[in-house]
C-alpha cells in the first residue's frame, strides 16, 4: 500500500493568501506546501487507488504529483468545504466515479453526508454516491474501508480506516482528541496513522474554548471544540500503537521554529506500507 499525503494543510492551507506570517514567508522560501487535506492511496502492483477527501486543490495536487493515478473511488468524511469542494472536478475526468459517504442522520443538517453530497453534486452524472453505514467495512477500488464516527462538533465526521494485504492505514478525520473508543479499536494497530493536529498545545489560549482534554502533565490534546493539538495527535498515535504517525491539518499559526519539525507532514509525503 502506497500513501500519498496529498493535502497536509487546514482551511487556508499554507502558505495562506495575503499572508507575510514567519511561517508562510519559510514556506515560499522552502518552496514546500500544506494545501487543503488528501489522502491518495495505492496498490503498486494493482494499480487500484483510492482518495480519502477531495480537496478543494484537488487539480493543482494532481497535477504536481502527475506520477499518481487518478482514483478508482473516492470516500467523504464530512461536509465542511476543505474535505467535499473538490468532487466538483470529477466534471469529465471521470466516467464512473463511486464516492463512499456515512447515512447516519446528522441532527445539525437533517441529512447524512451521503444525502449531503449526492445534494450539492447532482449535477455530476459521473458520481455514483454509495451511502455506507459507519463501523461497517466495505469494498472501495479493491480496498477494505471503513467509517467510523470521530467528534468533530457541530457536523458528523468520520476516521477512516483502509486496509489490504496486510497493511492498515488510520486516518483520525477532523476530530477532537475525544474519540468514541469503539472507533478507536477499529483504528488500532496502523502501520499508519494520518492524525489532525493543527496547532502546539500551547496556543490554546488563543482559542475562545481554550483547550480540552489535557493529559496528566495538563497539556491539552484538544484545541477549543473541533481539533486536536499536535500533543493530541501524537498522543492518539501512542494510544493506538500506531507504527507511524504523520501529523496533518496543521494551520499556519504553528511558530516557525516548529512548523516544520519532523512529525509534521507537507504535501507529497510518500510512505509505502
Amino acid at each position: 500500500m502506497k500513501v500519498t499525503l496529498l493535502g497536509t494543510g487546514d482551511t487556508t492551507g499554507t502558505p495562506t493568501p495575503g499572508c507575510d506570517c514567519a511561517t508562510c514567508q519559510a514556506a515560499r522560501e522552502r518552496g514546500v506546501e500544506r494545501t487543503r487535506f488528501s489522502v491518495h492511496v495505492a496498490d503498486e502492483a494493482s494499480g487500484d487507488a483510492l482518495l480519502i477527501d477531495f480537496s478543494p486543490d484537488f487539480r493543482a495536487q494532481f497535477l504536481r504529483t502527475d506520477a499518481l493515478s487518478l482514483p478508482d473511488a473516492g470516500v467523504v468524511t464530512h461536509v465542511h468545504f476543505d474535505h467535499l469542494d473538490g468532487l466538483g472536478n470529477a466534471y469529465r475526468l471521470f466516467d464512473d466515479l463511486p464516492v463512499y459517504a456515512a447515512t447516519d442522520t446528522d441532527p445539525t443538517t437533517g441529512e447524512s453526508v451521503a444525502e449531503t453530497v449526492a445534494g450539492k453534486y447532482d449535477y455530476l452524472d459521473s458520481i455514483a454516491l454509495r451511502g455506507v453505514a459507519p463501523r461497517r467495512s466495505f469494498a472501495a477500488a479493491g480496498f477494505d474501508v471503513t467509517l467510523v464516527p470521530v467528534d468533530h462538533p457541530p457536523l458528523l465526521c468520520y476516521g477512516v480506516v483502509v486496509e489490504r494485504a496486510g497493511a492498515k492505514l488510520a486516518v483520525s478525520g477532523d476530530t477532537t482528541y475525544a474519540i468514541p473508543e469503539a472507533s478507536r479499536d477499529a483504528m488500532r494497530d496502523p502501520d499508519l496513522l494520518v492524525a489532525d493536529g493543527i496547532v502546539p498545545a500551547h496556543l490554546t489560549h488563543h482559542h475562545p474554548k481554550g483547550g480540552r482534554h489535557p493529559d496528566a502533565d495538563g497539556v491539552p490534546r484538544t484545541f477549543g471544540t473541533k481539533h486536536m493539538t499536535r500533543e493530541g495527535a501524537l498522543a492518539l498515535g501512542d494510544d493506538l500503537d500506531a507504527d507511524r504517525t504523520r501529523v496533518v491539518h496543521a494551520a499556519h499559526y504553528y511558530p516557525v521554529e516548529e512548523a516544520f519539525a519532523d512529525e509534521i507532514a507537507v504535501d507529497g509525503e510518500t510512505i509505502r506500507l
